[in-house]
């Protein structure tokens, strides 16, 4: 049930040891069910079931069918060996701080799970496009710009799944409905970056660590932030 969803579950915690959360939390799954599976703007119920054999969560109405999947949407690289001479510089339990927050639900989303025509999913393409590197921040400018028209590192992914964005017809819509809010200026005209945005050309990833840090900070902010939204959404 949404009442009983709590904003500090690690879900590295109920996930067998070397396995991702997104595939093997069963907590994770049942959290994005509950919360997701909610009214859209027209008055339909976008219901998400778990028992289709095949597909994390299913939907299949007049509106559509939709096979989705979990994907975190934070990032610490604390892995990537290009950021290792900036992380070496902290406190290990700075980076253990930052890698629970990013464990807990306000750090995870669902994306549509199937590929079209053979290529990437938005969760495939994001991870390892260069102009993005898995960061959420960018990857929700990108889909700013889809409902926009305008062009995009993601946006021919993010065309391959007209019906689904199609859901929440404007960038508005498909913010409230995730629950995005404190990634998003006020207006929803633009994007609170976890880095000074230059453009899609300069490296997504921090160069120093005063970067770095500015980013973690960023990401934790948000995380904190929309995990209090979700509670706020289960009063409701």
């Amino acid at each position: 049930m949404i009442s009983e969803i709590d904003i500090t579950f690690n879900f590295y915690s109920d996930t067998p040891s070397g396995k991702d959360p997104d595939s093997f939390s069963p907590t994770l799954r049942a959290y994005h069910k509950a919360l997701w599976s909610k009214e859209l703007s027209d008055g339909q119920v976008f219901e998400l079931s778990d028992q289709q054999k095949g597909s994390y969560l299913y939907h299949n109405s007049p509106i559509g069918e939709f096979h989705l999947s979990s994907d975190a949407i934070t990032h610490t690289y604390s892995s990537w060996r290009v950021m290792k001479h900036i992380i070496s510089q902290l406190p290990s339990s700075e980076i253990e701080e930052f890698y629970h927050i990013g464990s807990t639900i306000g750090a995870y989303l669902i994306f549509p799970g199937n590929k079209v025509n053979g290529k990437m999913t938005i969760n495939g393409s994001r991870g390892t496009n260069r102009h993005i590197k898995d960061r959420f921040d960018l990857t929700l400018e990108c889909i700013r710009r889809y409902y926009s028209n305008d062009d995009s590192p993601l946006k021919e992914t993010l065309d391959r799944y007209p019906k689904f964005f199609g859901l929440f017809n404007s960038f508005e819509e498909y913010v409230d409905f995730f629950l995005l809010h404190d990634l998003v200026a006020k207006d929803y005209s633009g994007i609170k970056f976890w880095l000074k945005f230059k453009g899609f050309e300069n490296s997504p990833l921090p160069r120093d660590i005063e970067e770095y840090k500015f980013y973690k900070e960023s990401v934790i902010n948000f995380v904190r932030a929309r995990n209090l939204r979700i509670v706020e959404s289960c009063q409701k």
